[in-house]
């Protein structure tokens, strides 16, 4: 693996780690290089644009001397600009890349805030455009990925919808630690807990809202994991209009977060009401469904799809804090068998439509075909290498 030093979401180092110009070091039996990046992950665009440029120009000028050639590049976007070193590094080793899309740009930017000039997203459109060019295979999360793609000229035959999964043995259902539950003010409480990045793209000021509607439901709180650029406002909101029935817990480590999805009676999924988000599907949805914890998911489209096809929880319109007090209210209302049936109905989908292995299966399908220019692909021929 070929990356940068671990800066996100806050935009500072993880301890233990320093900028240099090369690290080696193995993770769970990978060999993993990182070359320098502007460590960064705040509201500049300034800012944000330079992590990512650096980390364009280091992987360029570095990874070709420091990764050994492979056969077929892997390619994780986001950013964009990670296609301008695939693309490099596939014309000095003559080798097929693969472009795997967890985030559409420049869509995404307009979305989140952190663009708005139409010149300027247009360019990057533009350039987007030339990496889907130059890429042997396109991979995407959702259906919608893959509308996008074709509406803008993509072929078809190009692209590959393969859905994020989840690490059935890293997020599992776990017996809830009642001692914890009682330290972090969750017992005798109705939990409904969102965990993860809170940038400007989850819209959570919509949480605040909900919350003073359902200050009349003593039993009920938000509880909030996780860190990011919104955090600090969402903070100020809450304090500034008095909401009590909201609980910041801060930044957790993945392998804690099996035992406080255990503390929630319902998980939350919120997403600003864009059309962008109507394609997206976090990888929390997953997550969620493996801990066998009811899913509140306040999104349009693909995500929302997919846990109501599961029967896995209830659904709710995005950036409407009525409707999300009231979706929560009718949780509230449900036995603790029809929660646990919920929960149940998640785990099942999780451990076979969204497995780790059965998608990363259907990968390794369009990378050994893109090495033996079988694309378009036969999935019953793939193994010839």
């Amino acid at each position: 693996m070929l990356t940068g030093f671990p800066n996100y979401p806050s935009g500072q180092l993880y301890p233990g780690y320093q900028l240099r110009l090369l690290q080696r070091e193995t993770i769970a039996g990978v060999p993993v290089v990182r070359v320098p990046l502007y460590p960064e992950h705040s509201l500049s665009g300034f800012k944000r644009a330079l992590n990512y440029l650096s980390f364009a120009a280091s992987a360029t000028v570095f990874g070709w001397g420091a990764v050994s050639k492979p056969e077929v590049i892997f390619v994780y976007h986001p950013p964009l600009t990670i296609g301008l070193p695939a693309y490099l590094l596939s014309r000095l080793w003559r080798i097929p890349f693969v472009y795997n899309i967890a985030d559409m740009w420049p869509e995404t930017l307009r979305a989140s805030g952190m663009l708005n000039n139409d010149i300027t997203l247009k360019l990057i459109g533009s350039f987007a455009d030339r990496v889907y060019k130059w890429s042997k295979a396109i991979c995407v999360i959702s259906p919608g990925f893959r509308a996008n793609l074709i509406s803008k000229g993509v072929p078809e035959d190009k692209i590959h919808v393969i859905s994020n999964w989840v690490d059935t043995d890293a997020y599992c259902p776990a017996v809830p630690d009642t001692a914890k539950k009682i330290k972090l003010c969750l017992h005798g409480r109705f939990n409904v807990m969102f965990a993860g990045n809170i940038g400007e793209g989850q819209g959570l000021e919509t949480i605040v809202v909900a919350a003073q509607l359902l200050q009349n439901c003593p039993d009920v709180q938000f509880v909030i994991v996780g860190d990011g650029i919104a955090l600090p406002r969402l903070k100020e909101a809450a304090e500034a209009q008095n909401v009590k029935n909201i609980r910041f817990l801060g930044r957790y480590q993945a392998e804690d977060m099996p035992g406080l999805y255990a503390l929630a009676d319902v998980l939350l999924i919120h997403l600003k009401d864009d059309p962008l988000f109507q394609i997206t599907i976090p990888h929390k949805v997953f997550a969620y469904m493996a801990s066998c914890k009811p899913i509140l998911v306040a999104v349009r489209g693909d995500a929302a799809n997919i846990v109501m096809e599961a029967h896995a929880g209830l659904s709710c319109a995005p950036g409407d804090p009525h409707a999300l007090a009231e979706t929560i209210r009718h949780f509230s209302k449900m036995t603790r068998g029809t929660l646990q049936e919920m929960g149940k109905r998640g785990l099942d989908a999780a451990r076979t439509k969204y497995s780790r292995e059965y998608l990363v299966s259907q990968i390794e399908k369009v990378l050994r075909a893109s090495v033996n220019d079988l694309l378009p692909y036969d999935q019953g021929n793939t193994d010839k290498r």
